[in-house]
């Protein structure tokens, strides 16, 4: 491992710019993971780690796993705690970092024309429920994620962090428009949750092998370009006095009832 002690070394530069920016992500087709069990979880997902950054303290505490990982990154760096919270996300790090190469996942949506029950996110804006959809989304075996493209970025550290591994391992993929997604494949039953009474019951609804179930964003729901062009429309039915559900709340609460 090479040891950096600048923090005007380029690596450093790097990973702090593709902490903070979407668009130098998007433009180098790189992100980064931070923890030692999502780094490891790139690994075994055979993602491509193309640098490894690790504390000396970390090297000595989980030697074996980062070892492992030293290996089979095609750089790998020591540095000093102080250097490292410079491109650490985490207000607690621990001492595990890697640049990983943008996922494609074009592929595994090859299959989509034989089925499968899906989930679109139109718009959503927190990291944090992103990370959490993918993460129960895989939990329970959903086929795979659609986003529109104003979604908030997959790869930002929060949803990386969040998803424990799943953004490796699930299915996504990213289009214009859910509405483009839905025109492009009417093979999928679509139903779009929202706040309304007088919508369907989830509870009362049996999704079919082959549907996509469509969630808004937090504050504004389902565009209204999407909602035409959607089959069905259905509502979580509420006690109380609450008016609606966090996004990552009725995401886990819809692929349960998509796939019970």
């Amino acid at each position: 491992m090479l040891l950096l002690t600048s923090r005007d070394n380029p690596n450093i530069k790097n990973v702090v710019k593709l902490k903070k920016n979407a668009r130098f992500r998007k433009q180098t087709g790189s992100f980064i993971a931070e923890g030692l069990r999502v780094c490891v979880d790139a690994m075994l997902s055979n993602a491509q780690i193309e640098a490894l950054f690790v504390t000396n303290q970390a090297l000595e505490k989980y030697a074996e796993q980062i070892d492992k990982l030293a290996s089979y990154s095609v750089k790998s760096f020591t540095l000093a705690p102080e250097l490292f919270e410079l491109i650490s996300d985490t207000e607690t790090p621990q001492g595990v970092l890697c640049v990983i190469k943008t996922l494609d996942k074009t592929l595994q949506f090859g299959k989509i024309n034989n089925g499968g029950k899906y989930l679109a996110l139109d718009n959503v804006q927190d990291p944090s429920n992103l990370g959490t959809i993918l993460r129960s989304a895989e939990a329970f075996g959903i086929s795979g994620i659609i986003l529109s493209s104003d979604c908030c970025d997959i790869y930002s550290p929060k949803v990386v962090r969040g998803s424990m591994g799943a953004i490796f391992r699930l299915p996504f993929m990213v289009c214009d428009s859910i509405r483009a997604f839905l025109e492009d494949n009417p093979q999928l039953d679509s139903y779009a949750a929202v706040v309304d009474s007088s919508a369907d019951k989830i509870t009362e609804l049996s999704f079919c092998d082959s549907c996509v179930a469509i969630i808004g964003n937090e504050g504004n729901g389902i565009k209204k370009e999407t909602l035409e062009a959607c089959s069905h429309r259905f509502t979580i039915p509420m006690a109380g006095n609450a008016e609606s559900l966090n996004a990552s709340v009725a995401a886990s609460i819809i692929i349960w009832e998509m796939i019970k």
